[in-house]
């Protein structure tokens, strides 16, 4: 069940750094808190960035023709959810799925 919840908000987050962040990197590592094991993705493009990033993690929400659950179908997949953004220099979205 976790490994089709990581692969679904993997997925999605990717596509948005390819799509609207035009490109990007991203890196996954092995986390641990404790006793608790998880595994952390971080997505980071420098593209145009997200404008009003309360209005962006609204369901239904899209900037392109999107269905508009990227972002949000992501934060609720996963365990934590973090999203940094600055109009003009870019996207960061950091997700964690604890075992």
């Amino acid at each position: 069940m976790n490994q089709t919840k990581i692969i679904t908000a993997a997925s999605e987050l990717g596509r948005n750094v390819l799509e609207h962040g035009l490109g990007g990197d991203v890196h996954i590592e092995r986390v641990q808190r404790q006793e608790k094991i998880g595994l952390r993705m971080t997505f980071t493009d420098s593209g145009p960035g997200i404008e009003n990033v309360n209005l962006a993690l609204t369901d239904g929400y899209t900037s392109k023709n999107g269905l508009g659950l990227g972002l949000t179908g992501s934060k609720r997949l996963m365990d934590e959810f973090e999203l940094t953004s600055i109009p003009g220099q870019g996207t960061t979205v950091s997700v964690t799925k604890w075992k």
